[in-house]
């Protein structure tokens, strides 16, 4: 119980959303733009500081069929350095199609890819969450540490 941050882990960028669990709703925040791992973890640690969250999730990226890709153990590399690193448990969340559903929703509201593209990874962020806080034990698990 309690409110939840979630990454949509990118090499470039970390979109990240905020989620109460009892309200079973998520929002989108920030995204990180940052070079290096201690900048990156700078800025979640300040993240943490601000929204004192009783749980992380992390996207998962896999193919359409669920089978594992590059960026699937870069993924779970993250998820373990931030439970590691900020002593907070850390969900694996399935993240196939919501940088899609995240672009079609931003065009929704009007927006064109110029002006979507700021918000994309924290509204991808937002749909891993609230699909984990709909079903938090089906498509969760704990990262290797």
């Amino acid at each position: 119980m309690g409110t939840v941050l979630a990454f949509d882990f990118g090499e470039r960028r970390i979109g990240v959303a905020t989620g109460e669990t009892l309200l079973c709703s998520a929002h989108p925040l920030t995204v990180i733009h940052a070079e290096s791992n201690d900048e990156r973890f700078a800025a979640i640690g300040r993240l943490i500081d601000e929204w004192r969250p009783e749980q992380l999730v992390v996207g998962l990226p896999t193919h359409a069929d669920g089978t594992p890709h590059a960026m699937t153990q870069r993924a779970e590399r993250f998820a373990g350095r931030l439970a590691r690193r900020f002593s907070l448990p850390v969900a694996l969340a399935d993240e196939r199609l919501t940088s899609r559903d995240a672009e079609a929703r931003l065009r929704e509201t009007g927006r064109n890819a110029k002006t979507a593209k700021p918000l994309l990874d924290a509204v991808a962020a937002q749909l891993i969450l609230q699909t984990w806080l709909e079903n938090p034990h089906a498509e969760s698990a704990q990262p290797a540490a």
